[in-house]
């Protein structure tokens, strides 16, 4: 399977700066965004601001057994970086 990695990073309201990318089966922006947002809703973060700015495309790539295994259950994948919870 091929994914579509998009390099995120949004300010939680501790005011440290999460960095996370959301993987989907499809190279759509807008999916990308509410994954994104639905993800940051699922961990308390739903007033974080994510928007074009902070969720920008960065490459595709094939996908690891556990990622495609998520994608084909919820859409997508979060690949947590940094001050993530």
């Amino acid at each position: 399977m091929e994914i579509h990695v998009y390099d995120t990073y949004v300010k939680a309201k501790n005011g440290d700066t999460m960095h996370f990318d959301v993987i989907t089966g499809e190279k759509d922006h807008d999916k990308a965004l509410t994954y994104g947002k639905e993800w940051l809703k699922s961990v308390g973060e739903e007033n974080a601001e994510m928007t074009t700015n902070e969720c920008q495309f960065c490459h595709s790539a094939n996908a690891p057994e556990p990622v495609e295994q998520a994608i084909k259950e919820k859409g997508y994948y979060i690949q947590k970086m940094e001050n993530c919870p």
